[in-house]
């Protein structure tokens, strides 16, 4: 991942938050099939590690389970916050004009060497884990234990687990740090203005930028 140093975000719990709140990651790996992608949710288990360790499944059809035997190593792409970000929103746009368009993101890269599961219980731990990541909070959350047994049982074995104990994590958050400060408040301000759907991104800028409070 290319890294000017204003962007770069290398604390591990920095990087473990974001997986945690977008955990779709998009899995690579290259072997004897060539390359291969799949976009599978995580659970990062923080104390598991140096890094952590990332924990998903495939389903059992998917051949990229059997071409993760065979690889030695793998990246994880995770993608956070992003918009495109209008010159419009500049105070140097009135000022001379010398101005581009850019697009703001967070993302974070992680590598390891995956382990492909079999094991039921393994399996059986991990989609409750993950059912309970996802269902916290709500007002009727679902749990495993709500489906009959025999069919989460026949649902498990359609399904293999990957285990990546993390080599390297790394992350990038281009907030527009390197933006003056009036230019970057004026990207708070104009994302603000879009609605809801960017206020995460406008969040994420606000505290990467050190934007005052309005």
């Amino acid at each position: 991942m290319y890294q000017p140093a204003a962007f770069t975000e290398n604390r591990p719990e920095v990087l473990h938050d974001l997986i945690r709140s977008h955990p779709l990651g998009l899995l690579v790996s290259a072997g004897s099939q060539g390359l291969i992608a799949d976009a599978i949710p995580f659970l990062v288990y923080a104390g598991e590690g140096e890094f952590g360790t990332l924990r998903g499944h495939l389903a059992r059809a998917n051949p990229h389970g059997e071409a993760l035997r065979d690889v030695d190593d793998c990246l994880i792409a995770f993608t956070g916050p992003q918009g495109y970000i209008t010159p419009s929103w500049y105070v140097a746009k009135a000022e001379h004009g010398k101005v581009v368009p850019t697009w703001n993101y967070a993302a974070v890269h992680v590598w390891g060497k995956p382990r492909v599961i079999d094991d039921a219980a393994w399996l059986r731990r991990l989609v409750g884990d993950l059912t309970q990541s996802q269902e916290q909070g709500r007002a009727a959350p679902w749990a495993v234990e709500d489906a009959p047994e025999d069919y989460v049982n026949g649902m498990l074995r359609a399904i293999v687990g990957v285990e990546i104990p993390i080599r390297r994590i790394e992350g990038k958050f281009k907030m527009s740090q390197n933006r003056p400060m009036p230019d970057r408040v004026g990207v708070v301000d104009g994302l603000r203005a879009q609605g809801p759907q960017s206020e995460a991104l406008a969040a994420l800028v606000a505290r990467r930028g050190d934007v005052p409070a309005a």
